[in-house]
């Protein structure tokens, strides 16, 4: 979740986190019925080392929605099956923090049943993807369940809507909840002091729909998602040797965030902070997905690429005061037509190869000094890019938003760097502060039917 500027101090705990969450409202529904602990891989393009435990679920089939407690609730079939509103178990009073609108709710939920991981986590991050139309919204809650027995309370992971709507509420993480033991960082639950050994040995998701009072809306949820990691703590990674993916590179779109500087200044500084939209509308672009011209009608037509305006937007959480909400972003890429996006944890550049190889591009979430990485320019608490390719030596083909130009967007960075600064936990600042790294946090956007390569690569990753 996080994303700040070259440059730009992170008001996160880490690139991995943000700001905390407290509050109130209702129900969550979550998603995951897939999983795969990382193991280590003798493979090329792999360590040799023993990989840290990634589980990935999610629950997308009927059969799947079916097997949760509903309240309210109904799962659709169809060729992309649904989580819906059946009736409204109750109703609720919301006042939005950031308009100060107070206004009446109809709701329904969903709860997941308790999912083991392979391996007790550390760190926890949902996502989701949806149709949240003009006058319904969806909160995502989770709840975990320590190694002692212990529970954590529901927490709030996110409350989002689509669009920004007259009337309707503004997309927010949920600051202020922690129960001594663990707290949430705007998009990522962490255990608060993971030296003690304590970890979350299993989790509930829960999922509550929201509508206007007396209407037929309802939002549509397609999967749910959720991240479970346990990253030892490390300065450094084993180096890769290149693997099958080297030499190929992929034709994804060029965007600079850095030429929309001074522009909508609402949505975290009009540029500046701009890393993770732009590079998730680049990804959506190479799929062949963009907003309409009147989609756009909204943006000064004297501005190029309005459609990174537009993905600014409609990802900006209205709480961390910024476009970097990690699920944020894979919800918004997910409301263009047969969308799906996740968030995961990469175990190695030998797992982003064989995406690349399938012809899905990695968005991938890195923290670094200038002197870290060869070329970049800039030193950064958080950032965003895209890896689009690999050279035949190996090295990293990047799209990097934090560039002066569309044209200066492909960037070629070291392989030993970018893994390093990409796939570590921790790492110095330019103070000499011990800081944490996103420790392989990426998005991946595909289609809803994907080739049955990206099918393959996918599951070889436990996302299904």
């Amino acid at each position: 979740m996080s994303s700040s500027m070259p440059g730009k101090p992170t008001p996160r705990r880490s690139v991995l986190a943000a700001a905390v969450g407290a509050a109130a409202a209702t129900s969550f529904a979550a998603a995951a019925s897939r999983s795969l602990a990382f193991a280590s891989s003798g493979a090329p393009g792999s360590s040799r080392a023993a990989a840290a435990p990634v589980d990935y679920h999610a629950w997308t089939s009927r059969g799947d929605w079916q097997r949760g407690t509903a309240d309210g609730t109904r799962a659709e079939g169809g060729p992309r099956p649904g989580l819906v509103i059946d009736r409204p178990a109750g109703t609720l009073e919301y006042t939005d923090p950031h308009t100060g609108t107070k206004a009446t709710w109809e709701y329904a939920t969903w709860t997941s049943p308790l999912h083991t991981p392979p391996a007790p986590a550390s760190e926890v991050v949902a996502s989701w993807n949806a149709d949240a139309p003009a006058g319904t919204w969806l909160q995502t809650e989770v709840r975990g369940r320590y190694t002692d027995g212990a529970r954590t309370p529901w927490y709030v992971m996110g409350r989002w809507t689509a669009g920004d709507a007259s009337g309707d509420i503004r997309r927010t993480s949920v600051d202020g909840q922690g129960d001594g033991r663990s707290s949430v960082s705007t998009d990522t639950l962490a255990v608060d002091k993971p030296a003690t050994g304590l970890r979350i040995a299993a989790y509930e998701l829960r999922l509550t729909l929201f509508r206007r009072p007396g209407t037929r809306l309802t939002p549509t949820v397609r999967r749910l998602g959720v991240m479970g990691s346990d990253i030892p703590d490390r300065f450094t990674v084993p180096a890769s040797a290149p693997g099958p993916g080297a030499g190929h590179e992929l034709r994804v779109p060029r965007y600079s965030q850095e030429i929309h500087k001074g522009q909508y200044p609402e949505y975290d500084n009009g540029g500046e902070a701009w890393c993770s939209p732009t590079s998730s509308q680049m990804v959506l672009e190479y799929w062949g997905r963009r907003p309409t011209a009147a989609d756009l009608a909204w943006v000064n037509p004297d501005y190029a690429d309005p459609q990174v305006c537009h993905a600014a937007r409609f990802t900006y959480d209205h709480q961390y005061k910024g476009c970097g909400n990690w699920p944020f972003n894979a919800a918004y890429a997910a409301t263009y037509r047969d969308m799906q996006a996740v968030v995961t944890r990469l175990r190695s550049l030998g797992d982003a190869e064989k995406l690349i190889r399938a012809r899905i591009p990695v968005i991938t979430s890195q923290s670094f000094l200038a002197s870290e990485l060869d070329g970049a320019g800039y030193g950064t608490a958080g950032h965003l890019m895209c890896v689009v390719g690999f050279t035949a030596q190996g090295d990293v083909v990047a799209n990097d938003p934090a560039s002066p130009s569309d044209a200066a967007v492909r960037r070629v960075y070291k392989r030993r760097q970018f893994e390093n600064i990409w796939l570590r936990t921790k790492r110095h600042n330019a103070q000499g502060e011990v800081r944490s790294g996103s420790g392989g946090v990426c998005y991946l956007y595909f289609p809803a039917e994907p080739e049955e390569r990206q099918r393959r690569a996918l599951r070889e990753l436990g996302i299904r």
